[in-house]
C-alpha cells in the first residue's frame, strides 16, 4: 500500500499529537522498560519512538518500509535532539534486518493493519527480542476522550465524512481481534495477551 508521507504526517502532527506521549505513558507503564533498545515498527514520522525516548533512557531504532517516512523520522530525531540515541533502519516487518535477540522492545502503533501476513510478522518480531524483552503492538488514541475528539476532527476534515470513524470501529473492533488472537495461536506465541477496550484501544502485547 502506497501512502502519502507527507499528507500522512501533517495529521500525525497535529490531529493525533496529543496521542502519542500518552501511549508512551502506558507502554511503560505496563512494561516497566526504561533501558536497552527500543524498535518502533512502521513508525511513520517516529513520534511514539520519540516520545518514549523523551520518557526513558531507551535507544530508539525507528524502522519503516517508506524511505520518504523515515526521511520525515530523521527531522523528528533532529528536532528532539535525539541524534546521539536514535538511528533509522528500512524494511519490512516479515524479514527485520537485525540479528535475533537484539530488540529489548518492540513498539507499534497502527502500523499492524497494514501488515498483509499478521502470524509472521509476530513471529518476527518474537525473533529479534531478548530474553524477556517486550513488544507492544496494536492501535488506539490512548484514551476514550481523545479517540472522540479526533474522529470529530477527523470528520470536520472530510467533509462530513464517517469514513474515519468508520475505520477506527473495523480496526479496534472484534474482528480485528479474532484476527490478532488467531495470528497469536498460528505463531505459536505462548506469552502473548491482548488488551482490548475503549480507553486503550487493541494491542499484542509479547513477553519473550
Amino acid at each position: 500500500m502506497t501512502i502519502d508521507a507527507q499528507k500522512y504526517d501533517k495529521i500525525a502532527r497535529t490531529v493525533f499529537a496529543p496521542v502519542f506521549p500518552l501511549i508512551a505513558d502506558q507502554i511503560v507503564a505496563y512494561t516497566g522498560m526504561i533501558q536497552g533498545t527500543c524498535l518502533d515498527i512502521g513508525c511513520g514520522g517516529g513520534y511514539l519512538g520519540a516520545a518514549l525516548a523523551d520518557k526513558t533512557d531507551l535507544f530508539v531504532r525507528f524502522f519503516d518500509a517508506s524511505p520518504d517516512m523515515l526521511e520525515i523520522t530523521r527531522r523528528t530525531i533532529a528536532e528532539n535532539e535525539l541524534t546521539e540515541r536514535a538511528d533509522t533502519l528500512q524494511g519490512n516487518v516479515t524479514a527485520i534486518p537485525l540479528p535475533d535477540a537484539s530488540v529489548d522492545i518492540a513498539v507499534s502503533r497502527g502500523s499492524i493493519f497494514f501488515w498483509d501476513d499478521l502470524p509472521r510478522a509476530l513471529t518476527d518480531i518474537h525473533r529479534v527480542l531478548t530474553p524477556d524483552g517486550w513488544a507492544y503492538i496494536g492501535g488506539g488514541f490512548g484514551s476514550k476522550a481523545i479517540t472522540e475528539s479526533i474522529v470529530s476532527e477527523m470528520k470536520k476534515r472530510n467533509q462530513g465524512s464517517d469514513e474515519f470513524r468508520d475505520r477506527v470501529r473495523r480496526n479496534l473492533g472484534p474482528e480485528s481481534c479474532e484476527r490478532f488472537e488467531t495470528a497469536l495461536k498460528t505463531a505459536g506465541l505462548d506469552r502473548a495477551s491482548i488488551l482490548h477496550d475503549e480507553e486503550i484501544g487493541l494491542w499484542i502485547v509479547i513477553r519473550k
